[in-house]
């Protein structure tokens, strides 16, 4: 991938976030860094703080995707999602995920901060192969996204060692997920179920990438 002004600038900013928080002060520190003009800090980064919160997850998201693809999982299913999440934990730096979390709590930053970890939800499930183009495919990455939001909230606060306490508590939550998983597959043998979701639930599809003119993804 071909580092651009905005992966130098990111890159720049973070090595600021742990004194000025997830913040502008933290993108124009790194703009003076490299001699970048603050309004050109502004257009890479329009929204500020929320902005390079949304920058270094998803780097780490695509980071996930690359590692998914190269070096798939293995065992049951269940053990497959759970090495998926932990890998994107693995990826990050806590110091910087509390900055990020701290800045996109923020109420004008809420719709962001949960489109984030749905994206990353929806990354594990395609990488782990899921084709489901129906409802199934919201409700996996509705159930994972809460997964995937619990076990960081308790990551950030896990000081035992290798951080066991997270890998056990995660490991909880995916089974939880496969239980459901598994009851709506139990659910769907049961004779009409098929007709009634269909009739009800029949027009949900999952969305397909749409190539607009002038779409730049935020």
């Amino acid at each position: 991938m071909t580092r651009t002004d905005r992966d130098a600038l990111l890159d720049a900013a973070l090595t600021h976030v742990p004194f000025e928080g997830m913040n502008d002060r933290a993108l124009m520190a790194g703009a003076r860094d490299l001699g970048m003009s603050r309004d050109l800090a502004r257009v890479h980064f329009p929204q500020g703080g929320a902005g390079l919160a949304a920058a270094y997850h998803r780097r780490a998201d695509a980071m996930l995707r690359d590692s998914l693809a190269q070096t798939p999982p293995g065992g049951r299913f269940r053990d497959r999602v759970t090495e998926a999440v932990w890998r994107r934990l693995m990826l990050v730096d806590a110091e910087l995920v509390r900055a990020g979390a701290a800045t996109l709590s923020l109420p004008q930053n809420a719709a962001l901060a949960a489109r984030l970890v749905w994206e990353t939800a929806d990354v594990i499930w395609t990488g782990l192969g899921d084709r489901s183009e129906d409802a199934n495919w919201y409700t996996k990455r509705a159930t994972l996204s809460a997964v995937i939001s619990a076990t960081v909230l308790f990551w950030l606060g896990d000081d035992s060692p290798d951080h066991a306490e997270t890998r056990a508590f995660l490991d909880r939550r995916i089974d939880g997920v496969m239980r459901f998983e598994g009851l709506k597959a139990s659910l769907r043998k049961l004779p009409g179920v098929e007709t009634v979701a269909g009739m009800a639930l029949g027009w949900i599809r999952a969305p397909r990438p749409r190539d607009l003119p002038g779409r730049v993804r935020p």
